[in-house]
């Protein structure tokens, strides 16, 4: 059974099913929360909420059960009901906002990261916690015991193992591969590619036709994002919310090891894309809907 840090951790990085109420609220929490505080009203929520085609009664039970896992916690200003992000929720979306918005690939010649641990027995909850934490940072599997990631990877894992207090049980190494095999080969066995492939094949063709539609509207010259601002926050939303967990299960291997047909370079190059049209439209109409809440809501 997890833990509530680690069924924290799911949630920021889209584990789990990636257009389920709680999905879309974390991310709007990442995207527009904390640059006024942490906290939105009750209120704004459930109004952005509807834009994305979520009812108020699955907002407030998906509400529930952020709050029940660590997300977010209740709390009243200006005697608005709203929630604010916890500390720990907090933490963990600024830790997500370079993985997420700045993913970037290894150099084959930085070498690569072992990350060798041993869990008691005794200890198994320890052991789940641990293989999942590895699989959140994008360590592959090279021998029981023994995982393995892109040496830049160094900085995020160390922090990461401290804040969940698992450091005791693993030894870091800094590592080349020498032998036996191809490279392009063993990182086959060590990850699941194909899995990621299907993955970023999803996004692609759930997301293409958002830019595309975008796109054909510019051309005629109506509908641009801009006097658009309720749609464009619905589709940049659900754009991230699809893509924020693939950066997780990316481990960012040096390209040249990579399958020649790399769906990931694609997905990555659609979601800036998107990033760069809908971002901004969908961020002013965000921050109208809150001033507007504010000012018009009883006091």
């Amino acid at each position: 059974m997890q833990s509530t840090e680690d069924e924290l951790g799911d949630l920021v990085a889209g584990v789990r099913a990636t257009q389920q109420p709680r999905a879309l609220i974390v991310t709007v929490y990442g995207l527009y929360a904390r640059e006024v505080g942490g906290w939105l009203s009750v209120s704004v929520l459930i109004r952005l909420m509807a834009e994305l085609g979520v009812d108020q009664p699955a907002v407030r039970s998906a509400i529930s059960r952020l709050k029940r896992r660590g997300l977010l916690e209740p709390e009243r200003r200006n005697r608005l009901a709203g929630y604010a992000l916890s500390p720990s929720g907090r933490e963990v979306l600024d830790e997500g906002d370079q993985r997420i918005f700045h993913h970037r690939a290894a150099s084959l010649s930085a070498g690569w990261l072992l990350a060798v641990f041993s869990v008691p027995e005794s200890e198994r909850q320890r052991r789940h916690t641990l293989r999942s934490r590895l699989t959140w940072l994008g360590f592959g599997t090279a021998a029981p015991g023994v995982w393995v990631a892109p040496a830049h990877l160094y900085e995020t894992t160390h922090n990461t193992l401290k804040r969940y207090g698992l450091d005791h049980y693993v030894s870091l190494f800094r590592a080349d591969y020498l032998a036996f095999g191809e490279l392009s080969e063993q990182i086959e066995t060590w990850w699941d590619l194909a899995g990621l492939q299907r993955l970023y094949a999803d996004f692609i063709a759930e997301c293409r036709p958002i830019l595309l539609k975008w796109r054909a509207r510019a051309e005629v010259g109506i509908g641009s994002p801009t006097g658009n601002g309720a749609e464009a926050f619905a589709d940049w939303v659900r754009a991230l919310t699809a893509w924020r967990r693939l950066p997780y299960l990316d481990p960012g291997l040096p390209r040249e090891i990579l399958p020649a047909n790399w769906k990931g370079t694609a997905a990555a190059a659609l979601f800036h894309d998107l990033q760069d049209m809908l971002s901004e439209p969908a961020h002013d109409h965000v921050r109208a809907i809150t001033a507007d809440r504010v000012t018009s809501e009883p006091q």
